[in-house]
């Protein structure tokens, strides 16, 4: 009888683990399902006419946003929801590198190249110190100025990482940025005719200031295909910089902790400085498979057809990890962190807007 009782509790104890490992691959299918729901409704919406200027990313975290302060999330989803959010983030900045091609990117020219440089550097530095001078948290400021400076959520995303930022942190910059990038854009469609630059001049000027790429579309196309196709060859030379800008924070933010384990070593009395002596360069493999994919498009080795498609994929996927960003913030998160960021960002965007119109004249480009 004994033993007949240890064999029903060991069974009982079979099946309850068997239970927990249902429900938990249950509860991650349908967080991750969740997610991809709220980015094939961005996708639709992001056709709509206005909807179009903000683009399927700022759409998902949104839709995200307000999914979880209508409905909430379950906890049992939430791994599901997170996979999305940092997982499927690095697959699709990964496949985003299949937009650029390098030969375009010379093709058009030193001075787009100087003008991307200096709208980046100055932007980051006017943005960040903004931030800190109005005491926002540092992640929140390195954040928001790097999706202003250089191309708005998918720059917030591929930073993030490198700087530990928190879920919270990532939704709010992403969408202060978004959220600006279409207020200018509709500035911009709208001041066109009063700005005197010719096509060429415009589609430089938008490519170079603007934030998203599909806030570039939408401020060019309705000028003309010269200034659209010359607009998104500048933006995509601002989104080449967001490699080496993300290598250059994950190399600040490891140098930080050493110098901070350092100095704690050096109260506890080790010797400071000797934490991390053998840190290795923070090269994240998701940027190096980002820069590996815009080569692989300027050989020419995917079929043009293949790119198309596993562009759509990225921004799938992408789309995801910005719902599962918004799926982790509420409406009071985001309105206690936003307010800040929103005017530091706002100031940024001024000041890139300004700088641009002043460059393009300054450079014979108008």
């Amino acid at each position: 009888m004994q033993i007949q009782s240890f064999q029903q509790i060991n069974k009982l104890q079979q099946f309850n683990k068997l239970d927990r490992k249902f429900l938990r691959i249950r509860g991650f299918s349908e967080g991750l399902l969740l997610t991809l729901l709220l980015a094939f409704a961005a996708k639709y919406m992001a056709q709509l006419p206005f909807l179009s200027i903000m683009g399927q990313l700022v759409l998902a975290i949104l839709l995200g946003i307000v999914f979880r302060a209508a409905v909430g999330t379950p906890k049992r989803i939430t791994e599901g929801i997170q996979f999305s959010s940092k997982r499927l983030l690095r697959a699709g900045i990964i496949l985003l590198g299949l937009r650029l091609n390098i030969h375009a990117i010379v093709q058009a020219g030193p001075k787009v190249l100087v003008i991307a440089v200096i709208h980046i550097v100055i932007t980051l530095l006017a943005v960040y110190g903004l931030s800190r001078w109005m005491k926002i948290d540092r992640r929140l400021g390195i954040l928001t100025a790097c999706g202003t400076a250089i191309c708005g959520a998918a720059a917030v995303a591929a930073i993030s990482p490198q700087i530990k930022a928190s879920d919270n942190e990532t939704a709010v910059s992403a969408a202060t940025v978004a959220i600006l990038g279409t207020i200018f854009t509709l500035i911009y469609v709208a001041a066109y005719p009063l700005l005197g630059l010719s096509e060429v001049g415009y589609g430089i000027f938008a490519g170079a200031t603007l934030h998203e790429v599909a806030h570039v579309i939408a401020a060019s196309a309705p000028v003309g295909q010269q200034a659209a196709d010359l607009a998104v060859v500048v933006k995509l030379t601002r989104v080449a910089l967001l490699a080496p800008v993300a290598l250059g924070f994950g190399v600040w933010e490891t140098r930080r902790e050493r110098k901070q384990a350092g100095q704690r070593g050096a109260g506890t009395g080790s010797v400071a400085g000797e934490t991390g002596a053998h840190t290795k360069l923070p090269v994240p493999w998701f940027i190096g498979g980002f820069l590996l994919m815009s080569g692989v498009n300027t050989l020419g080795w995917i079929p043009e057809r293949v790119t198309a498609g596993l562009l759509v994929l990225a921004y799938l996927l992408l789309a995801m990890a910005m719902a599962g960003l918004g799926l982790g913030i509420d409406l009071n998160t985001f309105a206690r962190l936003g307010r800040k960021p929103f005017i530091a960002g706002l100031a940024g965007s001024l000041l890139l807007s300004m700088l641009g119109f002043l460059l393009i004249h300054v450079m014979g480009l108008a």
